[in-house]
């Protein structure tokens, strides 16, 4: 079986296991705040995952969520970045609106991805140089907008810091709208598909942006930090994500004139890792 098939059937099969396991006690646990959150299903889906990868794929590296290859520093050979669970917070409160996120990397370059949204049964994926697709339909590029006609996607949490909230809150100011979803995976996928227009955030594990991140390339979307750079896969990073034409007017008309506060964030979150 093929490494692209092989990884669909996995998030396939771990969903099914979420949806078997959500229904009993959930054991929840706080992780560096009160509101980060993990409980014994997202840790045992990163079990039952790394089990299986290292199975079939014993040399393959794993960078998880729930602690599997935090050590990792180099992007050689093959890597899978895997959060079980994006969106814990809906996961526990909401039962919905959460998603399973698998990247998987060749010699630092994204070769697939998948975000599954395990409760509506909806799987993204993308195969480097083959398209997107939702399920089995295959996913149009898209369209460029302004973000004077666009829904932007930002926790609105992020608006009350006083350095962040001058650079991100005209954004949302001169947008159509904006929306939070409370899964990175998912608002990638959102904009992937065009539902949102743009999603930005000023910091993001690799698990979280590692399934998307090809998704939304094969469609024409460009995802960078908010400094303009490639994402790394071994370390947290700022997020802007959009279609071509919005994701340059966000770095260059909103982003760029901030250079020197986004340049003090990008090495603080960087040295928080």
């Amino acid at each position: 079986m093929y490494l692209y098939d092989y990884a669909k059937s996995l998030v396939l099969e771990a969903g099914n296991n979420i949806r078997k396991w959500m229904h009993e006690d959930l054991r929840i646990e706080e992780k560096s705040n009160p509101n980060d959150l993990v409980t014994n299903v997202d840790k045992s889906i990163e079990k039952f995952l790394v089990a299986q990868i290292k199975d079939i794929y014993p040399n393959h590296h794993i960078i998880g969520e729930e602690g599997h290859g935090h050590d990792i520093d180099s992007d050689e050979g093959i890597i899978w970045v895997i959060d079980p669970i994006d969106g814990t917070l809906n996961f526990i409160h909401q039962r919905q609106s959460f998603a399973i996120s698998i990247g998987i990397f060749k010699n630092g370059k994204p070769y697939a991805g998948f975000v599954y949204d395990v409760m509506n049964d909806v799987l993204y994926h993308a195969r480097s140089g083959q398209g997107a697709y939702q399920n089995e339909t295959k996913l149009p590029f898209l369209k460029e907008t302004t973000v004077s006609e666009s829904i932007i996607g930002v926790n609105p949490n992020w608006l009350t810091k006083p350095k962040l909230g001058s650079i991100l809150q005209p954004i949302v100011n001169d947008s159509r709208s904006a929306r939070a979803y409370g899964s990175a995976a998912l608002e990638i996928v959102y904009v992937a598909t065009g539902q949102l227009e743009a999603y930005m955030t000023p910091r993001l594990q690799p698990w979280d942006f590692a399934g998307g991140l090809i998704i939304l390339q094969e469609v024409g979307g460009r995802i960078t930090n908010f400094l303009g750079n490639a994402l790394s896969i071994t370390q947290s990073n700022s997020v802007i994500v959009g279609n071509q034409a919005i994701h340059h007017e966000i770095l260059v008309d909103y982003m760029q004139p901030h250079d020197e506060i986004l340049q003090e964030l990008h090495q603080r979150f960087n040295q928080n890792n």
